[in-house]
């Protein structure tokens, strides 16, 4: 290791383990990613992949309209200043992998996944051709850059999924031809609402649904995840959810901001969970981005709480037909007060038994096989990991299990943002990380299963060889083999 000179650097010499980074950024150099653009599809994917953005998050049409028409349009405020400025060595490290590859002593980091600034935009695109082909040249840009580097970092290809067979051919290019090893799934895909694209086809832009994969599907997406692990890839989320609905400021940006990447993971896991795939896919593992771990116990202490009250035979309780009406009836007229009528009858309560349900169609949790609740518990906190930033005060609760529901501990794994504007400094976010256990937050074991343990486990899940041929192999190797 180079001479300290960084708090990172000294945190890392301090440790008897490795740091495994499993969200660092990158971003696309714009001259050369135009070059493989061209090379896929000619001048025009170059010029329909950047007029695609108006679609997205990133759109900048918002500049060019007055505040009137901001609001005429509801037009989102987008990202700004989104990117390390002052700091200019951290922002050309961002675009240049050999410079950060240079950097990664004095940041603390021993490997690193990085994730695309770009790549995970192109996904939403609505043009099938421009999605996917802007989608491949993306992946080939990735692959060449961060080839030479692979013992200490991996890239993560951007995987398209407006149908199965898209994601399906792109995994196997990416994988078989390219070598990658790690590939990002959108959160979600945005699909028309039938009845009012049928009517109001222009209008598909602003009404629609989101698509998450698992329960209310367009499509069976199990093939993708058969794929996975045919291929030995980890999907992972890291989908933004500003625009959508409750995020969708006009103004603000930090309102959009706040939560978003939570907030999408939380649709993908609940419906993947719902939607039976854990149950059927039991070797397979999914990773969330940059929304921490906090959501992630909400949802389970709210998925709990949803089965007891509402699994198969609970949920009978609640049965309108299970109303005593004249019971009702009499209670009506002792204590109505001035509310009684003597016209009320008996027939005036029908309306409680008014909605009749299948009883074949009242489980909310068949997909899933929930027979237990501890059933609950075991199709989640093994499956789902957690991507939690250096300065989430929140990450420490991931360990809390005299508090976490079921008594469980999150598999939070350590996510740096490397690259993101919430990092400006790259060498203090794993001194800032290990705050957490000089503050008494979380113990050293604790912090050595964030930023290792948990990392190991979740790449190595489908993938033995994952760490093969990097810094860490050994290191792995020995975890592994006490595990």
């Amino acid at each position: 290791m180079a001479p300290v000179n960084s708090k990172s650097q000294a945190t890392r010499a301090s440790l008897a383990h490795p740091v495994i980074d499993s969200d660092g950024h990158f971003t696309e150099y714009l001259p050369i990613l135009r070059e493989y653009l061209v090379k896929e599809g000619g001048h025009d994917l170059e010029r329909e992949f950047f007029s695609s953005f108006k679609e997205t998050p990133l759109s900048t049409e918002w500049y060019a309209l007055s505040p009137a028409q901001r609001r005429d349009q509801w037009a989102k405020r987008p990202p700004f200043f989104a990117t390390p400025a002052e700091n200019t060595l951290d922002l050309a490290t961002s675009f240049f992998p050999k410079l950060l590859y240079s950097r990664l002593d004095e940041i603390g980091l021993d490997y690193t996944v990085l994730y695309p600034g770009i790549g995970f935009i192109a996904q939403f695109f609505s043009n099938d051709h421009v999605r996917r082909a802007g989608c491949r040249a993306l992946n080939d840009y990735y692959a060449d850059a961060f080839g030479e580097f692979a013992d200490r970092m991996t890239p993560v290809a951007a995987i398209p999924m407006h149908t199965p067979q898209e994601a399906i051919d792109e995994l196997e290019y990416v994988v078989r031809k390219r070598g990658l090893k790690v590939v990002i799934f959108p959160s979600y895909v945005k699909r028309p609402i039938p009845a009012l694209a049928r009517t109001y086809p222009e209008a598909g832009r602003f009404a629609y649904r989101l698509d998450t994969y698992g329960i209310d599907s367009a499509y069976d997406y199990d093939p993708v995840w058969t794929k996975c692990l045919e291929l030995k890839v980890v999907p992972t989320f890291h989908g933004p959810g500003e625009g959508l609905v409750l995020r969708n400021s006009i103004s603000n940006y930090v309102y959009n901001h706040i939560g978003h990447f939570g907030s999408a993971s939380e649709a993908v896991c609940k419906s993947l969970f719902l939607g039976g795939v854990t149950r059927r896919f039991p070797q397979l593992k999914f990773l969330f981005l940059e929304g921490g771990v906090g959501w992630g116990r909400t949802l389970l202490s709210d998925l709990k709480s949803h089965w007891e009250k509402r699994n198969r035979n609970a949920i009978r309780k609640l049965d309108p037909a299970r109303i005593d009406r004249e019971q009702f009836l009499d209670l009506y007229r002792r204590y109505g007060g001035t509310l009684y009528r003597e016209k009320v009858t008996l027939k005036d309560t029908a309306h409680f038994v008014a909605q009749r349900q299948d009883p074949a169609d009242i489980d909310d949790f068949a997909a899933c096989g929930i027979e237990r609740e501890e059933d609950i518990r075991d199709l989640f906190v093994p499956f789902f990991y957690f991507g939690c930033e250096a300065d989430d005060p929140v990450t420490s609760s991931a360990f809390d299990s005299k508090r976490n529901p079921f008594g469980v501990r999150f598999n939070a794994v350590f996510g740096s943002d490397i690259g993101h504007w919430d990092v400006p400094d790259m060498t203090e976010v794993t001194e800032e990380a290990y705050e957490a256990v000089e503050q008494g937050l979380i113990t050293g074991d604790d912090f050595r299963d964030f930023v290792f343990t948990n990392p190991v486990a979740l790449w190595t899940a489908v993938n033995p060889d994952f760490f093969k041929g990097t810094r860490v192999e050994g290191a792995v190797a020995t975890a592994l083999s006490v595990a």
